[in-house]
């Protein structure tokens, strides 16, 4: 059985604590409180009620450390190496439309290194976690992503963009190119959750663009525990705050990266010809 860490504890207890609420409002989703922050982008009360609990039992177990959180944003703590970065609910719209498939995502940052994180998905109790160095973990089970070394045979998640958001005619393109390529693509609405499942082994890759570092930082720590290689879409190594990210195993991550960079190529032309410079 794996052994947890003090930090993972806390992490743990926290998400459990916060996700017992959002349990109660999720089966009352019809009478929640909605206000919208954006196009087809709702926070709910019970959005920014788990955000302040969360806050509360990450602050008391961890008093130093500082906060960078979707709703209320970045704050600094004692200890300027470390903080918490937290989605207290990745899945907003699937949450709002009953659908049970939304995640509590937290993670920890020291010396702008993620060390730690918990990806808990509480309507099927699956807790996701990872510790640098330790392996990733579901539960009590060890994950490992999958074999799969043919993109023939692989079903690759993706996150699309909505109303008001994204370059809706670049993703198209990029989901023409995957397609023909792959056994099936999915796109379930929870980046965090994507994430957990690349590390998991259900899907065999993931790819999204316009993400937040909450949306990315937990989920990628499980899928590099797991095995699994994750980089920003166009070869950068900074996901978390890189804005992309690129998530499979080791038989797949550069050729799904080859189909994109062709893509962003074609999309971007032919280069300045120097001829008589």
């Amino acid at each position: 059985m794996a052994t947890r860490s003090a930090l993972i504890n806390v992490m743990v207890r926290a998400a459990e604590k916060a996700a017992r609420g959002l349990v109660r409002d999720f089966g009352e989703v019809e009478h929640l409180q909605v206000s919208r922050k954006g196009p087809a982008d709702f926070v709910s009360a019970a959005d920014m009620k788990a955000e302040k609990l969360l806050r509360e039992e990450l602050q008391k177990a961890r008093p130093d450390f500082g906060f960078l959180m979707e709703e209320t944003g970045a704050s600094k703590g004692r200890d300027p190496s470390t903080r918490w970065i937290v989605d207290p609910l990745d899945g907003t719209t699937n949450f709002l439309h009953g659908l049970p498939h939304w995640a509590i995502s937290i993670a920890v940052e020291k010396n702008d290194e993620i060390v730690a994180g918990v990806v808990y998905e509480p309507v099927h109790d699956q807790m996701f976690w990872a510790e640098k160095g330790q392996g990733a973990f579901l539960n009590h089970q060890r994950l490992r992503v999958s074999e799969r070394r043919q993109l023939g045979d692989a079903v690759i998640a993706t996150g699309m963009p909505f109303k008001g958001r994204g370059d809706h005619a670049g993703f198209l393109v990029e989901a023409e190119a995957i397609m023909k390529e792959v056994a099936g693509i999915r796109r379930f609405g929870a980046a965090s959750l994507d994430l957990a499942f690349v590390a998991a082994g259900r899907f065999d890759g993931f790819w999204e663009r316009g993400l937040s570092p909450w949306d990315v930082a937990a989920g990628q720590l499980l899928v590099t525990e797991a095995g699994g290689f994750v980089g920003e879409i166009g070869g950068g190594r900074n996901p978390v705050f890189g804005g992309s990210v690129l998530a499979a195993n080791a038989h797949l991550h550069l050729p799904i990266a080859k189909i994109l960079r062709s893509v962003a190529e074609k999309k971007a032309g032919p280069a300045p010809s120097t001829a008589g410079a």
